[in-house]
């Protein structure tokens, strides 16, 4: 079994992160009034300051470079290609999104309506960034010999 080709996992993942960060800032064109609404309900609010964008690209190629990490390692298994992309989305979104979603709901903090469209998406966007790349990753050429 092949080790991970380093810099085509980098390559990947911050493409995979740049693709999420693009991706959730059209999407957050579909929510924002809502969950302002629903944090001001509890008298909340999110300014979108510099710093606050700057996190929010490094979260993005964060999780970019998790999904490509976690694409690359499962390549033995499930093979190269859009099934891997989509088996590894899948799994991580469960493990992150989903469970984050649970716990706003828990705390009441947004209406459900909002969460099941924070949950679609981004699950639609963790699979488009896995789709990508994968696309983009390679592992390194075995030598013939």
């Amino acid at each position: 079994m092949g080790s991970i080709n380093t810099s085509r996992w980098l390559l990947s993942g911050i493409v995979a992160g740049v693709v999420l960060w693009l991706l959730e800032g059209a999407a957050s064109l579909l929510y924002m009034d809502s969950m302002t609404l629903a944090l001001e309900a509890h008298g909340l609010a999110m300014a979108m300051t510099a710093e606050a964008v700057m996190l929010s690209v490094v979260v993005s190629l964060i999780a970019g470079l998790t999904l490509m990490f976690f694409y690359a390692a499962c390549r033995p298994r499930f093979g190269p290609g859009p099934r891997n992309a989509v088996i590894v989305a899948f799994g991580l979104w469960v493990g992150g999104y989903l469970t984050s979603l649970l716990g706003y709901r828990m705390l009441g903090l947004f209406p459900d309506s909002l969460l099941l469209m924070w949950g679609v998406v981004g699950l639609v966007e963790m699979i488009v960034a896995a789709l990508v790349g994968g696309w983009i990753y390679k592992e390194e050429a075995t030598p013939v010999g």
